[in-house]
């Protein structure tokens, strides 16, 4: 592994362990030449996944990106990075395990939007606001009153699902 600092060809691996249930490991290492300490992540990837955008143009699966999405979404919020990587990693396992490996945009949308409903009701609506492309304030309040909370913040099913 290149250090990202000095460009050393090689690093050391000082501590490795599981993480993410066990679908990743986690390795902290060391640079022989510039001292600097760096975390990586290996994951097992199933297959190459694309993206179908909603203009049509084919683009490669990128995990970092999701990530970096839904991080936005979550700025501010109290949730645990663990939680987050765990429902990344969910969503890419569907993903991977499904048929295709050509991914509409929508899909990819939609399960984030199904997982962050579960998990933070502030960030849901926030990753809904970009994703569903709010132009005004009346977008957000109807989205809400479309959405029934709980007192604890958590979404229940809305009227036309009980259906």
């Amino acid at each position: 592994m290149r250090c990202p600092f000095c460009s050393h060809p090689d690093t050391q691996v000082k501590d490795s362990r599981p993480a993410e249930d066990g679908q990743a490991i986690r390795r902290r290492r060391q640079c022989p030449s510039c001292a600097a300490r760096f975390t990586t992540f290996e994951r097992v990837q199933l297959r190459d996944l694309h993206v179908i955008k909603t203009d049509g143009k084919r683009a490669p699966f990128d995990r970092d990106k999701l990530v970096r999405s839904i991080l936005l979404a979550a700025q501010k919020r109290s949730i645990d990075r663990e939680k987050l990587e765990q429902m990344v990693s969910g969503i890419v396992r569907r993903l991977e395990s499904g048929g295709d490996p050509d991914i509409p945009s929508k899909v990819i949308g939609e399960l984030v939007m199904e997982a962050l409903k579960h998990l933070d009701t502030v960030a849901y609506v926030r990753y809904a606001s970009v994703y569903k492309d709010f132009r005004e304030v009346a977008d957000f309040s109807d989205f809400i009153k479309g959405e029934k909370l709980t007192r604890s913040g958590k979404i229940v099913a809305t009227p036309d699902e009980d259906e």
